[in-house]
């Protein structure tokens, strides 16, 4: 499923015009509330995902689609002209790479960081308050966490932000361990 929301030349281009237009007019969180909105859709609903990338359907009725589903939200006219043109121009296929190239162009301005937490067990309130303020010290940047749990790390955590990888599971240091006792 994240696959389908890879990053795009052609969707990179809508997204910083987008972005630009949108910086400009001072409807930037507008725009992304929007299209976080359509982000939730598309991966809730298997139909308009095929809708999307389908060729069977004309690029006027992909419109409508998305446009009937994103106005119960009442979307920014923005948004929607966006939306508009890139069916004009047969590009709404790349509304997923738009997606999350302008979500890393707004994140990147308003200091914005997404933090993959994978836990042994599910993180409490309190955890979860001071890992994001762990990771604020550490990054300089606001970071927004997303979980995940896996038994098998037994206990402690891997954070991952961006490229970087922070890994202090009980797992990892078990097997390091084993690693220097078979060298050994």
């Amino acid at each position: 499923m994240s696959d389908i929301f890879r990053e795009t030349e052609v969707g990179e281009r809508y997204a910083k015009a987008v972005f630009e237009l949108a910086d400009t007019a001072g409807h930037l969180d507008a725009v992304q509330a929007d299209l976080k909105t359509l982000k939730a859709l598309l991966i809730e609903s298997k139909d308009l995902r095929r809708l999307v990338t389908s060729h069977a359907f004309k690029s006027e009725d992909k419109l409508k689609g998305l446009t009937a589903v994103l106005n119960t939200a009442t979307p920014n006219a923005l948004t929607l002209k966006a939306l508009g043109l890139m069916a004009h121009n047969g590009r709404l296929d790349q509304v997923f790479g738009l997606i999350t190239a302008f979500t890393r162009l707004y994140d990147a301005k308003k200091g914005i960081v997404s933090a993959v937490v994978t836990s042994a067990t599910a993180l409490t309130d309190e955890q979860v308050t001071g890992l994001q303020a762990a990771l604020r010290t550490a990054l300089g940047q606001d970071p927004v966490l997303s979980q995940t749990v896996d038994p098998s790390l037994l206990g402690g955590l891997k954070v991952r932000v961006g490229s970087r990888l922070f890994d202090a599971s009980l797992k990892t240091k078990l097997d390091s361990l084993k690693f220097a006792l078979k060298r050994a």
